[in-house]
């Protein structure tokens, strides 16, 4: 294909993905409003695309900048002059490494397990399915904060990492961190805290003048912290970091073998060969925006969570699942107001907000992450004709049929068939069986939302399956992906 027939190709695929600039995407992308430094990291992006981080002595440029990043992260987690750390690919392989360090770093643990609290991101869970790391999951209080006595009290001979949030993404609460890694410092194990999303905002939030509960290396007894770059730092995907107290810790990290008659294998992350694309953009986005920078951008985010915090707690049928303590927003709704329908009208007013499921008696609610350039007046205004339009159309209702046939179905069974079926008892299959995702999600989240979860993530994998079966797609045609449905599916994520 001809160069510019391709670049009209990439440009028609992406007609249909959610815009990355404006600030009213509030999942899974974070915009700073900077131009010039977006263009900055791009430029760095495209230069380094080619570069392999899998030898540091190939390209010392990579390793260069991966030191510059860690050292540049230090003094915003409080970290000591032995304080080392790993750029990975974003906050997941930061978490799963976390895991697999604390799980390799005890050899003579032959069953390990992890205390973790219920909120803990769903990347632990990857982590303890791939590692063989059971979770040892703790209910959290009242407040949405991890119980710190509960959870030193799951601690035992078998556990090898407590975890931490510093916040929690579904409700945007900060962990006891204090209490906890105390705990787990007594019974000398690992304590890790989750800031993926959190790192790189609490910081200047303190410097700020807001109360901001303890969490960086200060904290006797933590002993890893995961912040990622491609969130708060504004920086592209995807580039997280893994720090360590002390060298000592991050050593079981590594994976090496030289028993094999190729080269000696030797990696610091879960990637061998690692592009240098991440590492260049990460350095170049945080050198051009700065520490006074991120003050700046972290008190435009923060002054937009706080308005629109206040926004939607003056909104009837609208509350807040708990008071923020940096950027993430949670809130539920009252009466006969539905967040589904609510996320819906958002959508049609131009704002991406994430559905959250109803859990364990907690009801269903919309989530956000705010960026800097995220305005809150626009939002507030979208919301507000969103909840009108939403009052009036009423909940989503769900077919008695459906929920009786969702009894039926297993999740470790379920297949094409079975899946074909819930598509066309939902009025989700489009022509010839096909799968139609319809334009509004709201009708798909109340169908998922009163499954339990396993059967959820079973229908969730096989929607995923669904969709990545390749199709031709003819070289006279402009774009569009075949099989790819418009709108947007109801995964979770922080991105």
């Amino acid at each position: 294909m001809a160069p510019d027939d391709l670049r009209a190709r990439l440009a028609a695929l992406q007609a249909d993905d959610l815009p990355v600039h404006g600030g009213r995407t509030l999942a899974y992308v974070y915009d700073a409003g900077l131009a010039e430094v977006d263009a900055l990291a791009r430029e760095a992006v495209a230069a380094f695309a080619g570069s392999n981080g899998l030898d540091p002595t190939a390209f010392p440029s990579l390793l260069a900048m991966e030191n510059d990043l860690v050292a540049f992260a230090r003094p915003l987690v409080d970290g000591p002059d032995t304080m080392v750390g790993t750029l990975t690919s974003g906050g997941t392989e930061s978490c799963l490494l976390a895991v697999q360090g604390a799980r390799d770093a005890r050899p003579d643990v032959t069953s390990p397990t992890m205390v973790v609290p219920e909120t803990v991101h769903a990347a632990f869970h990857k982590a303890a399915h791939y590692f063989g790391v059971r979770a040892v999951v703790v209910p959290v209080g009242p407040d949405h904060r991890a119980d710190a006595r509960a959870m030193a009290e799951a601690i035992d001979d078998s556990t090898v990492l407590v975890v931490a949030s510093a916040p929690s993404y579904a409700h945007g609460v900060v962990d006891p961190v204090a209490e906890i890694a105390a705990a787990a410092a007594a019974r000398g194990v690992r304590c890790h805290v989750d800031a993926c999303i959190g790192g790189w905002v609490l910081p200047w939030a303190a410097r700020l003048g807001r109360p901001v509960p303890r969490w960086t290396f200060a904290v006797e007894g933590v002993t890893s912290i995961s912040t990622d770059l491609h969130k708060y730092a504004y920086a592209p995907k995807g580039a997280s970091l893994l720090l360590h107290r002390t060298p000592e810790l991050r050593r079981p990290q590594y994976f090496a073998h030289a028993g094999w008659p190729g080269y000696t294998m030797l990696n610091a992350t879960l990637q061998s060969t690692r592009s240098g694309g991440p590492v260049a953009g990460a350095w170049v986005t945080v050198r051009a925006i700065g520490d006074d920078g991120y003050l700046d951008l972290t008190r435009r985010a923060l002054e937009a969570t706080d308005r629109i915090c206040a926004g939607i707690e003056a909104t009837e049928g609208l509350s807040l699942v708990a008071t923020p303590d940096s950027t993430l927003v949670a809130a539920v709704a009252d009466g006969p107001l539905d967040v589904f329908t609510v996320c819906d009208e958002m959508a049609q007013r131009g704002w991406f907000v994430q559905a959250q499921l109803s859990y364990d008696g907690q009801p269903a609610s919309l989530h956000l992450a705010v960026s800097a350039s995220t305005d809150p007046a626009g939002f507030l205004d979208a919301l507000a004709g969103s909840v009108a339009a939403a009052l009036v159309a009423g909940p989503v209702p769900v077919d008695e049929g459906v929920v009786a046939l969702l009894q039926t179905l297993d999740p470790a069974t379920l297949g094409d068939a079975e899946f074909d079926l819930l598509l066309a008892a939902g009025g989700l299959a489009g022509e010839g069986g096909e799968l139609g995702l319809p334009e509004r999600m709201a009708p798909v989240n109340a169908l998922l939302d009163v499954a339990p979860p396993r059967l959820r993530e079973a229908v969730l994998v096989t929607f995923l399956d669904r969709l990545a079966r390749p199709a031709e797609l003819p070289a006279e045609q402009p774009g569009g992906a075949p099989g790819v449905p418009s709108g947007h599916a109801p995964f979770a994520g922080g991105g």
